[in-house]
């Protein structure tokens, strides 16, 4: 088995541009050649349509564009000419087209504010930017407002209000207290999408007096702050002392016990509401509701489902939100409050409308004088958007008269245009909610030809695969291209030739003797060029011993070889594959020059393996298959002969053993009378053997079956043998495992394992039962049985020994006198408990109890054991009684004592004991009281450490949940751990018992410290809790931390490095084209390979080429640069954590004092870290 396949190594980079649309030219992307051509404006970087600015800072307006020439720009505002230089506060950047309005140096914001658009322009035509709103961002203060406070019942609902003041853009709300921390929020209480704080039901916990609201302004930095509120939730206890005492009217506030209540919606309010939402936007649908118990939300979608991969649920479930919305989102959703007294529910008609949405934007089109071509503009939306034209920023029915254009809805149709016919068009798609703008040249090129693909280039193919020749072109109009092989050949013409409309020549079947130069020419009216290149054909790669079909028995040796043939100048690699994926990572497979070799071969190791031969030009392959031996195949034809009452012989014909000797064949019965469908084991042979002599049963239906074994293992049963079916018999043997055992006082159960249906020898199975009391009767009582395997003889004493039999007959007789066992008949309850019980305490967890043993004739039964029962009445320590929780110890046979484990120290238990029969329990003795001795404490129940300052920390614990004794104190133990983690010396403080904080003072600031903590009984200390905290830095060393950026020398030695790797690229820049000794090698080197030259996707035209991001200014400063960004990824739960941050403060109305985050820069180094404590106002940044 064996494939070829042939590549050529350039194939895929040959067609090096195709046609925009017919009789359209398209530019090749060859950085030369678009500095050469000239090209309309094209505008490549603007600001966004709807601009919001920080008013204290500058206002940056951009607008870049490229064309050949340079454009100039020009700018509208609120569609006037805008006249900059009128303007001292305005600059124009150069080379740009970006605006420049200092605002820093006196200017307002609010004076520019407007809606302007930018023109680019040179002598091809006008481009012009989207209609950029510029709008400064506000952050009002908050309305003077006089709060009540909230007088709420316990359970009823609550909503505070927040009312932020209206900024632009709108402010980020958040709920906190006094404290700066977070209010925390739950199914019961969530804040909603209008800022409002809902309460489903109001708690006595909810009671306090600073519930703020605070808004955040982005854009300027500032957070303003809302009055506190205060709520009052009043209980019904309460509410009922307040009215007995004051007004004894019970009906003012309905004084009743806190009543459950169904949902009610809170917000929205109604049955139904509307929400309308654009395409590709956020939906976001709240439903907040007023219950007790809490209601829990659900979403549906009427009709539908909802949107998987794009529904999250927020808010715990009281918001759904779904990304990225489409008109099919359209439709009823529906929210369900529900709690075991019912549901409430709100439908929200949704309804999905669009801004305008390409389906076709135009794209620029180069076209030849004397061409034809179309600029289509295709835009959907909802409602369906309308289609307008402009001609360089003109409407184009007011635009100048160009005879070769005809405008016809959403397409401009171009037919024989001129030079002069160059223009930049733009499209606008507008509906109610918002508008596109795209801009698309039509160039009108007169250029002679060029060839764009390098002189000289060489191609290798593999003989007899095809051969494609690069001559990569361009001109206007459209050049003639012809090809000649040798520098005096005939133009290349037949059948042998395919000549590809964008330049190549194509070999189909490329020989040895096709190696040769050959020459591309190009021309049309404005003139004609030619370029040289040189095809090479080499011998193919074949595979001359190819791998050979293998069948390996387990645990074998596999090798398969792999010997090749190729072209002296190719270097081929060989590729190893199994079931076309790569070898198994498996030291088993050795990989050799032109073989591999499969060490212990194992059945996973089936499969095919191929071997490929790759070079740069060609691939070729072979594949074998590797069989491993497995199991061997089944016996067939089995015949039964010389059938006898007892025996028969039966034969068989072995199956295929596959290379593994077949050991051993195991025969199975099937009984088809008794037992259908079971097959049992008969005998077994050696693998030499195709016959047996089979011993069999009377009465049974036999059929046989034969399975093959090897070392491998057993092969699948044969087919059944013919049926063959014995005469009856008497039973030759008993019931076996014969029992005697009441089940009640005053009887005697006997129970037997009854014979297998083969073994009954004939029809008529029953049993023969006989019994007699133990040294007391001489007479045996007997009764007949049907085919069962119990048999109750009553009235019998309590617990006396029986002697029992049981015999097996059939219809033809009995089987042979079976042999007796002794049975009991049935246990009673034990009589009387044990007596003389003691308890001996040995330590705080441990105690042993004795008692004496009963007399056995008032266990009536078998004596199995003693059980005690013990439990703790109450701990001493705590004197605080608890359900109580008996516990069990079963202590088999006659034992008169037991070890009680596990008891807790410093209790109180007590204790009984009871005998145990086969019936169940007798008597408990009378209870014993004992007491456990104190044991050490378990560890503290928590350790934490708050209020952090320079040095000091102020420590705090819980108690031991398991004190175990009379606590007499508690040991701390400390020690400071350095930059390196290692400890420091151990201080250690014994604190009284009563004690629950303590601070701790003259500690070293800003170093971490470990804390080991335990409490201490008078038997000894208990396990120990541990934490780490810090002290905070020392502000005014803080602020002697200078950033290192900032100090002269450093900046000196920074300078300094870089003009030393200036100096170093410049040798480099000079060594590396010092090569070439002509100057054509450097246009060589220049262009390379025009396929790897950068493309412009974005507009596909010509002209002074660039990287997207060459024409974009240098960025500013974020407004939060790195090195000022609080990070906080552990807690967002208190500004207090955040160091020394919680110095901030605010004025009258709610605002912060100072400026918001701290210094600014202009631009930041990335990544550079500053050292400067976060502020508050940063650490309430992270909240939100």
């Amino acid at each position: 088995m064996m494939k070829k396949k042939s590549v050529s190594a350039r194939k895929a980079s040959l067609v090096l541009f195709l046609c925009q649309m017919i009789s359209a030219l398209d530019v090749p992307l060859d950085s030369k050649l678009l500095e050469e051509l000239s090209q309309p404006p094209t505008i490549t970087q603007q600001s966004p349509k709807d601009y919001i600015v920080d008013p204290r800072e500058n206002i940056v307006i951009q607008c870049e564009a490229k064309g050949k020439p340079p454009p100039s720009f020009s700018w509208t505002r609120n569609g006037t000419h805008f006249d900059i230089d009128k303007d001292a506060q305005v600059t124009m950047k150069p080379n740009s087209g970006t605006l420049v309005i200092n605002i820093m140096n006196g200017g307002k914001a609010e004076a520019y504010e407007g809606v302007y658009q930018c023109t680019a322009r040179n002598e091809r035509g006008a481009a012009v930017s989207n209609n950029i709103v510029i709008r400064p961002s506000r952050s009002p203060l908050w309305t003077k407002e006089k709060l009540e406070p909230n007088h709420v019942r316990e359970g009823d609902s609550l909503v505070l209000h927040c009312r932020p003041p209206v900024g632009l853009p709108p402010p980020i709300i958040f709920w906190m207290d006094n404290a700066f921390q977070r209010l925390p929020q739950s199914e019961r209480v969530s804040q909603g999408l209008n800022g409002d704080l809902y309460f489903s039901n109001v708690q006595p916990e909810d009671t306090r007096e600073d519930y703020i609201c605070y808004a955040r302004f982005n854009h300027t930095q500032t957070i303003q702050q809302k009055q506190p509120i205060s709520v009052k939730v009043f209980s019904m206890d309460s509410l009922n002392d307040t009215i007995a005492a004051n007004l004894s009217d019970t009906d003012i506030f309905g004084a009743k016990p806190v009543t459950e209540r169904q949902p009610v919606l809170l917000t929205p309010t109604g049955s139904t509401s509307t929400k309308v939402e654009l395409r590709g936007n956020v939906l976001l649908l709240e439903c907040i509701a007023a219950g007790l118990p809490t209601p829990v939300i659900r979403w549906i979608k009427e009709g539908g489902e909802l949107p998987a991969n794009r529904t999250f649920f927020e808010n715990f479930k009281k918001t759904l939100k779904i990304i990225d919305v489409s008109e099919a989102d359209s439709g009823n959703y529906k929210c369900i409050a529900r709690n075991r007294l019912g549901s409430a529910h709100h439908v929200i008609s949704v309804t999905v409308k669009a801004a305008p949405y390409w389906i076709t934007a135009p794209r620029n089109l180069v076209l030849s004088p004397g061409e034809d071509g179309t600029l289509i503009c295709r835009a959907n939306g909802n409602p369906k958007p309308d289609i307008s034209w402009l001609a360089n920023g003109v409407p184009i029915a007011i635009a100048p008269e160009d005879p070769s254009r005809k405008v016809d809805g959403d397409t401009i149709i171009f037919s024989h245009v001129q030079e002069r016919s160059s223009a930049v068009y733009q499209c606008n798609a507008s509906n109610e909610y918002g508008y596109l703008l795209a801009n698309a040249f039509v160039n009108v090129l007169a250029e002679p030809p060029r060839i764009l693909t390098p002189a000289n280039k060489l191609y290798q193919v593999i003989a007899d695969s095809p051969a494609l020749l690069d001559c990569a072109y361009f001109g206007s109009p459209k050049p003639e291209i012809e090809w000649f092989k040798g520098v005096k050949g005939s133009i290349l013409r037949g059948n042998e030739y395919v000549f590809h409309d964008n330049g190549t020549l194509e070999i189909p079947v490329a020989q040895k003797d096709s190696t040769g130069t050959y020459t591309c020419v190009a021309r049309n009216e404005l003139g004609k060029i030619q370029n040289e290149v040189h095809l090479e054909v080499k011998d193919p790669t074949m595979i001359i011993k190819q791998p050979e079909y293998k069948v390996i028995q387990r645990y074998g040796q596999a090798s398969f070889e792999c010997v090749i043939k190729h072209d002296s100048t190719l270097l081929p690699t060989i590729i190893w594959l199994k079931d076309n994926a790569e070898l198994p990572d498996d030291e088993r497979f050795l990989v050799g020059k032109d073989n591999l070799t499969i060490m212990n071969v194992t059945d996973k190791d089936d499969g095919t393996y191929t071997c490929i031969v790759n070079t740069t030009l060609d691939s070729v392959s072979a594949s074998a298959v590797l069989t491993v031996v497995a199991r061997p195949n089944p016996p067939f034809d089995l015949e039964l002969t010389g059938q006898l009452e007892r025996s028969v012989e039966l034969s068989w014909i072995p199956g295929d053993e596959n290379n593994s000797p077949i050991t051993n064949f195991v025969i199975e019965y099937e009984d088809g009378l008794h037992e259908p469908g079971v097959w049992h084991y008969q005998t077994e042979v050696p693998g030499t053997q195709t016959t047996v002599q089979l011993k069999l049963s009377p009465y049974v239906n036999y059929s046989f079956r034969v399975i093959a074994v090897n070392e491998i293992g057993r092969s699948q049963p044969s087919e059944p043998s013919e049926q063959y079916l014995t005469k009856s018999a008497n039973p030759d043997e008993n019931p076996s495992n014969v029992q005697g055992i009441g089940s009640e006082p005053d009887n005697l159960v006997i129970t037997w394992e009854s014979l297998k249906g083969f073994q009954s020898n004939g029809p008529g199975l029953q049993y023969k039962v006989s019994w007699r009391q133990k040294d007391v009767d001489d007479e045996w009582t007997s009764v007949i049985v049907a085919n069962v395997s119990k048999y109750i003889v009553s009235g019998t004493p309590t617990f006396v020994p029986y002697e029992i039999k049981v015999q097996a007959l059939n219809d033809l007789g009995y089987a042979p006198e079976p042999s007796e066992v002794i049975g009991h008949s049935g246990e009673d309850l034990p009589m009387v408990a044990p007596g003389n019980v003691q308890v001996h305490v040995i330590n705080s967890t441990l105690a042993k109890v004795h008692w004496d043993t009963v007399p056995l004739k008032t266990v009536r039964g078998h004596l199995q054991g003693y059980k005690v029962y013990y439990w703790k009445v109450q701990s001493l320590s705590r004197r605080s009684r608890r359900h109580v929780e008996k516990k069990i110890l079963t202590f088999r046979g006659n034992k008169t004592f037991g070890m009680l484990p596990g008891l807790e120290p410093y209790s109180s238990y007590k204790l009984n004991v009871r005998v145990v029969n086969g019936k169940g329990e007798g008597p408990a003795s009378p209870d014993k009281l004992f007491k456990t001795p104190e044991g050490v404490p378990s560890s503290p129940s928590f350790l934490r450490i708050t209020n952090p300052t320079l040095d000091s920390l102020t420590l705090e614990w819980g108690s031991p949940t398991h004190p175990n004794g009379v606590l007499t104190s508690y040991i701390l133990k400390f020690q400071p751990i350095n930059n390196t983690h290692e400890l420091g010396p151990l201080v250690e403080i014994r604190i009284p018992a009563n004690e629950s904080s303590l601070i701790l003072k003259n500690l070293n600031y800003s170093t971490r410290y470990k804390f080991y903590f335990n409490a201490q009984t008078s038997v000894g200390s208990g396990s120990q809790i541990t934490e780490e905290a810090i002290t905070i830095m020392d502000e005014a060393m803080a602020s002697r931390q200078v950033d290192i950026a900032t100090q002269g020398w450093f900046i000196g030695l920074m300078c300094a490095v870089a003009l030393l790797i200036l100096i170093l690229l410049i040798v480099c820049f000079i060594r590396r084209n010092k090569g070439g000794k002509y100057p054509v090698k450097e246009k060589e080197d220049a262009h390379a390979d025009p396929e790897i030259q950068p493309m412009k996707e974005d507009d596909g035209t010509f002209g002074e080429y660039s990287d997207a991001e060459d024409h974009k200014p240098l960025k500013k400063g974020s407004r939060t640069p790195s090195d000022r960004t609080v990070k906080k990824e552990d807690s967002d739960d208190s500004l207090v954590d955040y160091g020394e941050g919680v110095n901030g403060q605010f004025n009258e109305d709610g605002s912060f004092i100072g400026q918001y985050s701290g210094k600014k820069e202009k631009e930041p180094a990335e990544g550079n870290e500053s050292s400067e404590a976060p502020s508050p106002v940063n650490a309430m940044n992270s909240f939100v």
